[in-house]
C-alpha cells in the first residue's frame, strides 16, 4: 500500500499555537454592572463560575471548534502533504515522447489522437511536480530533439509540451535513449519515461544504463493507408505500382485515386481486409517528366489521414551516357546497338559530356569523371594501394556473390585470370570493409571485385584487367554488360522510379560549391551548399507534400515526399522491448504520480475562514450571538 508524506514536516511545529489560542479561552470573563429586578438571575453568574473555571469543560462554542480547525488546515498545509502513486521519486527524470506519424491517429471518429493523450499524461506529470523534481522532455520520431532542458517550471515545462506536433516519420527508439544517456552524463537518470502507442521495432540496439518505463498508451481505431509507390519502365512508358495495408482484422473498402499534374486520370475501388495488402497498377504513357500523385478516400472511418497521399516523380526518359575509351574494344563491342544509349568517345575518338551516367574505363585518369556509377578495369584505387598489389601470375576465381546486381547470371568457375592481386602482408579482408568496400568476387589470396556506395556514386572495382582473361571469350560475358548497363540505369532512375519517404531527401548531384533554396510544403525556406565534389545531401524533409530545390538558374526541382511506412500504417503496438539483453514490458496500469494535498488543505482553510467570517464577523440582521 502506498502511503503518504510531508516534504516540510517541520512546519508542524507550528501546531504549538494551539496552545495560546485555547489559553485565550481560558480568561475570565469581563461582567458589565448592570441594575437587575431580581436575584434569580444570580444563577446564570453561577453557571459562568463554572465556564471560567480552567478545567472544566467549555459551553458550547463554534468559533473556537473553527479557529482551531482553520489552524489545523494552515499547518498541515505549510507541512505539504502528498499521497504517493506509483511514479519513482527521481530527482532527474527525462520522459521521452513518441511523435512518430502514427501517434496523430484517433481512437474514434472526432475523438483523440496519440499524442494528445500522451500530452495529457506529462501534463499531470507537470502538475504533480514535487519540490525538488526536475523534468527533461524529449520528443522522439525519426530523430530526437530536446524540448526542455531539466526543469522544475511548470509554466515552461507546459509551454514546451505544447509546442510538440506530430512529426510525419515513423520513430527510431535509439535516438531518444541516447540523448537520455548524454543527460545522465551531468545529472543522476536513474529512471527514464516513455510515452508512446507502442508502435516500435521489438528490437532496439542500445545499452541501457538506467531504467526505462514503458508506458503504452492505447492504440488507434482501424487505419488504411499507401505504404509503397514505385515504377518501372516499359516499352510504351511507364507501370505504377501502388500497396494498399490496413491494420489486422479489420476490413476497409476505398477508393484510390491516380492523379497526373493535378488532372485525375483513374480510380479504383479495393478492398483491404487486413490479412494482407492490395496492390493497384496504373499505366502512364511517356510524356516526358511527370508529377504524379495517388490518393485515398476510405468509405468508413480512418483512423490516420497522412498515409492517404503518396507522390511520385517520374524523370525524362532520355538514352543512357556512357564512356567507354576506346581501348576497352570488349566492352563497346558487347553493348547492345538497340539499347538506348550514347556512347562517348566515338568510334573516331571524339565527343565528351559534361557528366556521365556511367563510366568504364581502365585508365586511372578516367576516374575522376563525374559519372553515377562508374566501373574500373585492372586499376587499383588510390585508397587501395596500401593493401595489395597485382602480379602476373595466373589466378581463378574462387567464390563470388550470385545475388549482386553486376553478377547475376554470370558463371565465373573455371575462368583463368592473367592478373593476380595479393593482399600485402599483414592486410586481413576486414581492411577493405573498413575502407568502405563489399567483397563481391574472391580470389585465392585476394579480393577480386569490389563495390562501394556512396551517397552520389557507387564504384565497382574489377582488380583484374578482364581483356587478360578468359572471362571475355565466355557467353557470360555479354550477360556482364548487360548487368553493368542496367545497373547504371537504375541508379540514373530511368529504369525505375520510387516514392520519396519523409526524413532527409535523396542525395542528388549538382553543380559544385553552389547554393540552393529549399521551399518546404508549408512555405518555410532553408538554403544549402554543394560539396566541392557536386554533391547535395542533409535535406531534411519531416512533412508529407512536395519541395522545391531551387538552384536559381531554371526551373526549381520538384520533389514530393510521402509517408510509405507498413508500421505506421497498421498501427500496431508492441508488448515488450527488447533493448539488447535486456527485455523492457509495457506498464499494465496508467503511472500513478504522487499527488500533492496542500493545495486542498489551504482550500478547506480558506472554506472556515469564510465562515467565520460570515457567522461572527459580518453578523448577518436575524443572526443572535451568544455572550
Amino acid at each position: 500500500m502506498n502511503w503518504g508524506g510531508f516534504l516540510n514536516p517541520m512546519a508542524g511545529l507550528w501546531f504549538l499555537l494551539v496552545g495560546p489560542l485555547v489559553i485565550l479561552y481560558f480568561l475570565k470573563l469581563r461582567r458589565p454592572q448592570l441594575e437587575v429586578p431580581s436575584l434569580v438571575l444570580w444563577r446564570s453568574v453561577i453557571n459562568d463560575s463554572r465556564v471560567n473555571s480552567p478545567f472544566q469543560k467549555f459551553k458550547r462554542n463554534l468559533l473556537l471548534l473553527l479557529q482551531l480547525a482553520l489552524l489545523g488546515c494552515l499547518v498541515l498545509a505549510a507541512m505539504r502533504p502528498f499521497w504517493r502513486g506509483t511514479a519513482d521519486q527521481a530527482q532527474y527524470l527525462p520522459v521521452l515522447i513518441d511523435c512518430s506519424a502514427s501517434m496523430a491517429a484517433l481512437d474514434k471518429p472526432g475523438g483523440q489522437s496519440r499524442l494528445d493523450l500522451a500530452k495529457q499524461e506529462v501534463g499531470r506529470l507537470i502538475d504533480n511536480l514535487l519540490p525538488g523534481q526536475r523534468l527533461a522532455l524529449i520528443a522522439v520520431a525519426n530523430s530526437a530533439r530536446s524540448l526542455c532542458d531539466f526543469s522544475d517550471n511548470p509554466r515552461i515545462l507546459r509551454a514546451a509540451l505544447d509546442k510538440l506536433t506530430v512529426q510525419h516519420a515513423p520513430s527510431r527508439l535509439e535516438d531518444g535513449l541516447r540523448m537520455a544517456q548524454a543527460l545522465a552524463l551531468t545529472n543522476p537518470v536513474e529512471t527514464v519515461l516513455f510515452y508512446t502507442d507502442g508502435n516500435l521495432p521489438t528490437v532496439v540496439s542500445f545499452d541501457l544504463p538506467f531504467e526505462l518505463s514503458y508506458q503504452k498508451l492505447p492504440s488507434g481505431g482501424s487505419n488504411v493507408g499507401i505504404t509503397a509507390v514505385n515504377a518501372q519502365r516499359n516499352r510504351d512508358g511507364w507501370d505504377v505500382f501502388v500497396r494498399v495495408d490496413s491494420t489486422r482484422n479489420s476490413a476497409h473498402t476505398t477508393t484510390v485515386e491516380f492523379w497526373n499534374s493535378g488532372r485525375l486520370e483513374a480510380s479504383e475501388l479495393v478492398t483491404v481486409d487486413g490479412a494482407g495488402s492490395q496492390r493497384v497498377v496504373f499505366n502512364v504513357p511517356d510524356e516526358g517528366a511527370a508529377s504524379l500523385e495517388v490518393r485515398l478516400k476510405p468509405d468508413g472511418f480512418d483512423s490516420l489521414s497522412l498515409d492517404n497521399q503518396a507522390f511520385l516523380d517520374l524523370p525524362r526518359q532520355r538514352n543512357l551516357r556512357v564512356y567507354c575509351p576506346l581501348s576497352l574494344a570488349t566492352y563497346r563491342q558487347a553493348m547492345p546497338e538497340q539499347d538506348a544509349l550514347v556512347l562517348y568517345p566515338d568510334d573516331e575518338g571524339n565527343g565528351t559530356a559534361a557528366e556521365y551516367d556511367l563510366v568504364i574505363t581502365d585508365q586511372g585518369a578516367d576516374l575522376p569523371l563525374n559519372a553515377r556509377m562508374a566501373l574500373s578495369i585492372g586499376v587499383i584505387p588510390e585508397d587501395l594501394k596500401e593493401l595489395l598489389d597485382t602480379t602476373t601470375q595466373v589466378a581463378e576465381i574462387v567464390d563470388w556473390q550470385r545475388s549482386s546486381p553486376l553478377l547475376q547470371y554470370v558463371q565465373l568457375r573455371d575462368v583463368q585470370l592473367g592478373d593476380e592481386p595479393r593482399k600485402l602482408e599483414g592486410v586481413e579482408d576486414k581492411a577493405f570493409e573498413m575502407a568502405g568496400y563489399e567483397i563481391l568476387a574472391q580470389g585465392k589470396r585476394a579480393p577480386l571485385v569490389l563495390h562501394r556506395a556512396r551517397p552520389t556514386r557507387d564504384d565497382y572495382v574489377f582488380l583484374f584487367h578482364t581483356d587478360r582473361s578468359t572471362l571475355v571469350y565466355r557467353i557470360g560475358f555479354p550477360i556482364l554488360v548487360k548487368n553493368i548497363l542496367e545497373e547504371a540505369r537504375r541508379l540514373a532512375g530511368l529504369s525505375e522510379a520510387r516514392s520519396q519517404p519523409t526524413g532527409v531527401l535523396e542525395p542528388r548531384s549538382v553543380a559544385p560549391d553552389s547554393s540552393f533554396t529549399v521551399t518546404a510544403p508549408d512555405g518555410s525556406r532553408t538554403v544549402h551548399r554543394s560539396s566541392a565534389e557536386g554533391d547535395l545531401a542533409g535535406i531534411a524533409a519531416p512533412t508529407i507534400g512536395r519541395y522545391l530545390v531551387d538552384s536559381g538558374q531554371g526551373d526549381p526541382e520538384v520533389v514530393g515526399v510521402s509517408l510509405q511506412s507498413v508500421t505506421e500504417t497498421q498501427l500496431e503496438g508492441v508488448d515488450t522491448l527488447r533493448v539488447k539483453e535486456v527485455r523492457v514490458s509495457a506498464a499494465t496500469a496508467r503511472l500513478q504520480t504522487d499527488r500533492p494535498l496542500w493545495h486542498w488543505l489551504a482550500l478547506l482553510g480558506f472554506s472556515l475562514l469564510l465562515i467565520e467570517w460570515l457567522f461572527f464577523q459580518k453578523r448577518p440582521a436575524g443572526m443572535r450571538v451568544a455572550v
